[in-house]
């Protein structure tokens, strides 16, 4: 993959629209960037989790009806560096979703950095290192990758999902901004990664598809044309 943009994104999914927004407004302090509709009764409410448009972005996907019941992804806990930060500082969102403020450099993490809760290490490295080629993190331990700036982190757990639902409470799935969906998504199936959703096109804005990790869990890849310049 070529990365367009060298941040990932996170979205997650919630009914609690006011308490999610009052906390990572005001608690944790992220900027609104804009609303966007993705149909269904689904409002997406993008935060800058950095440097603005460029840098990592917290969408707060919120659904008017109720979601369904379903166990966590493996997506645990979100790392972000903050410039005042001393030491880490653990704090949980009114939906349950653990977020770790952390020194700048901690575990190699200068923006923001995922912890995943995955079934087997051996299968993630060969994922993240092998069909997404991305390069290691020494810094965060053994099994760490970057995308871009951005840290992935895999620890075994009993905690993991077998098969992760894309569309319930709490976070779902990284976005990794490339300049050829059709491209990558093509080629990551052909080594072995699975399949999740064959890209389409969202107006003149986004081209994306969806693939998934070995334990289930959504990555969107996303051709976005305020980062590519054409969806072409």
């Amino acid at each position: 993959m070529e990365l367009a943009k060298q941040h990932m994104d996170i979205g997650l999914y919630t009914n609690n629209r006011e308490d999610m927004l009052r906390f990572w407004q005001e608690d944790v302090g992220l900027q609104f960037d804009h609303l966007g509709k993705l149909g269904g009764g689904v409002q997406q409410l993008r935060h800058f989790l950095g440097e603005g448009p460029t840098g990592p972005i917290l969408k707060i996907n919120h659904a008017r009806d109720p979601l369904p019941h379903a166990p966590a992804s493996g997506y645990h806990e979100i790392l972000l560096a903050r410039n005042s930060c001393q030491a880490p500082e653990s704090l949980t969102d009114p939906d349950g979703n653990r977020l770790c403020l952390v020194p700048p450099g901690y575990l190699g993490i200068s923006g923001i950095g995922i912890k995943m809760n995955v079934r087997s290490l051996e299968k993630f490295d060969d994922f993240y290192g092998r069909i997404l080629e991305l390069p290691t993190v020494p810094e965060a331990g053994p099994h760490a990758y970057a995308c871009g700036q951005s840290v992935v982190i895999g620890t075994e757990s009993t905690k993991a999902p077998e098969d992760a639902v894309q569309k319930a409470q709490g976070y779902r799935y990284l976005t990794f901004q490339i300049f050829q969906a059709d491209n990558d998504y093509k080629t990551i199936i052909s080594r072995g990664g699975g399949a999740g959703q064959e890209p389409i096109t969202l107006g003149t804005t986004v081209r994306f598809g969806f693939i998934r990790d070995p334990d289930g869990n959504w990555i969107e890849l996303s051709q976005r044309a305020t980062l590519t310049g054409s969806l072409d």
